[in-house]
């Protein structure tokens, strides 16, 4: 297979400009269908798919694993390049992340044109890029992460302790396989190694869009390298004390926050789902579901499926794209009795992982190294069961959804979070109103740590900024020339009681 290697100019080099690395082109695999498949693209999507693949290179570049000691050992990092249809009027190189922490961007520039901001492609040259320890790049892969399942009913603080050991046990065992390249799993070493894929590019300057974990690398990136970032658009964002923002008030009220949006939704279709009228009806039935459910879970005949006070929480806690699925479950629920399941709740949690909602390409051993390597919050057994108690107390139906163990429980490296701060430059931010994955408030607490322009979006989608034709425009239209917006169009929540939808 031939390649092309392209070096970083020795001016760039100079001063405290990266060490010289270079970038080894060649012809990207072939998917076959059943790949395109299991990336979720339907039949009619696959030569689409193709044709933004002949456009596109595919490549690697050397990287320290260590920045500390740049002549040590070498790790690779795997890019992409969707090349701009535009050559003539190019204006620059765009670095994507899609989150995570441990998604692959890898196809991210060919997911972006298929999903609404295909436009982005004419002018600008899209470089997907797999982080070190994710997806092509170099990795470590630990054993799946232990999670007992517990028994029907609420969650024993017996049951709690032994997933705390279970986590704990799991962390030590995973950093033993490679703790010198574990503990380089860091989103300052990730912005270092984007550098030196813009210098290798020949990039005096690069532009950047990411979404939810990729916004704390932007903001990170544009913190480290104010003078060689271009324009950067962060989508669903984080706050910029990172970590200690997961299950905070913020984000439990925002959590709470869009279950009563759905229960009023339900209310406004009684004649549909039979809850009650008003929000406070729905919410006080849900309520009582969940305890009933508990006292005495249901299992049925058809499907390996018992129905307790969680899962009623879990359908409870959905985006707008999924309220007519899990409002038909809720319906059915209310007083089912078995043997069998009822239709709406077999084809929601039939199949094991169903219903679930999120997951994801995330490579669960680097996600877990670059969350723990830069958390420093509390992660004995205590402080995080007492924290969960109280988000019970508060929230009976949504505190069921969030974390009884601290994801880092155990984990032996040390921690450190890096510090962002305002730089200048050009900048958006797009919060969704009501979002819970990435509360909006969060949008608002980066952009007063790191400035630039605040885009509200009035949906509760996480990332669905250039999946919306209207705000794809936007995008498109920032990216090319600078206009900025404080407004941006977001996905519709459902009107009627049709089919059912996916958030």
């Amino acid at each position: 297979m031939s390649s092309l290697t392209v070096g970083m100019p020795a001016a760039a080099a100079a001063g405290s400009a990266p060490r010289p690395s270079s970038i080894t082109w060649q012809k990207c695999q072939e998917f076959s269908d059943e790949d395109l498949r299991k990336q979720g693209l339907k039949e009619d999507q696959f030569a689409e798919f193709r044709r933004l693949l002949a456009r596109t290179d595919c490549g690697t570049i050397r990287v320290p694993q260590d920045y500390g000691d740049p002549d040590g050992k070498q790790i690779t990092v795997a890019l992409t390049r969707l090349k701009a249809s535009d050559q003539k009027n190019r204006l620059g190189s765009i670095a994507l992340n899609p989150g995570g922490p441990g998604g692959s961007g890898y196809l991210m520039s060919i997911n972006l044109a298929m999903r609404g901001a295909k436009e982005l492609t004419e002018r600008y040259d899209l470089i997907g890029i797999d982080p070190r320890g994710i997806g092509r790049s170099t990795k470590v892969t630990c054993p799946d992460i232990p999670r007992g399942t517990p028994a029907p009913g609420p969650i024993t603080e017996e049951h709690a302790e032994k997933a705390y050991a279970d986590m704990v046990a799991w962390s030590k065992q995973c950093v033993q396989r490679d703790p010198a390249f574990l503990r380089q799993l860091t989103t300052p070493n990730v912005a270092r190694d984007i550098d030196r894929i813009r210098a290798a590019l020949h990039e005096r300057k690069i532009s950047y869009f990411g979404v939810s974990w990729g916004t704390w690398l932007g903001a990170v990136l544009r913190t480290m390298y104010p003078t060689r970032v271009d324009r950067m658009w962060l989508d669903s964002v984080t706050p910029p004390d990172i970590w200690k923002g997961f299950w905070t008030k913020t984000h439990t009220d925002a959590v709470d926050r869009n279950f009563r949006r759905m229960a009023a939704w339900m209310a406004e279709r009684d004649d549909t789902y039979g809850l009650g009228t008003s929000e406070r009806q729905v919410v006080s039935a849900v309520e009582d579901m969940v305890k009933r459910y508990d006292a005495e879970p249901l299992t049925f005949t058809d499907i390996d499926l018992t129905v307790d006070g969680g899962l009623i929480s879990r359908a409870a806690g959905r985006p707008s794209g999924q309220w007519p699925r899990m409002a038909q479950v809720l319906k059915e629920l209310a007083d089912a009795k078995g043997p069998a399941a009822p239709p709406a709740v077999k084809e929601a949690f039939g199949k094991p992982g169903e219903g679930e909602g999120g997951g994801g390409d995330n490579d669960r051993t680097a996600a877990r190294a670059f969350h723990c390597n830069e958390d420093p919050t509390a992660s004995t057994f205590k402080p995080n069961w007492q924290a969960y108690q109280q988000r019970l107390k508060h929230y009976p139906v949504t505190g069921r959804t969030s974390n009884f163990v601290h994801n880092c429980a155990g984990w032996p490296l040390p921690a450190k979070t890096p510090k962002v701060r305002p730089t200048g430059g050009s900048l958006i931010l797009s919060g969704h109103r009501y979002e819970t994955v990435t509360p909006y408030e969060w949008a608002r607490d980066m952009r007063a740590a790191i400035g630039g322009t605040l885009a509200t979006i009035e949906d509760d989608v996480h990332g669905s900024a250039p999946q919306v034709p209207g705000c794809a425009e936007k995008m498109v239209d920032y990216f090319e020339t600078g206009k900025r917006t404080t407004t941006c169009p977001g996905k519709p929540a459902p009107t009627t009681a049709g089919t059912p939808g996916r958030g």
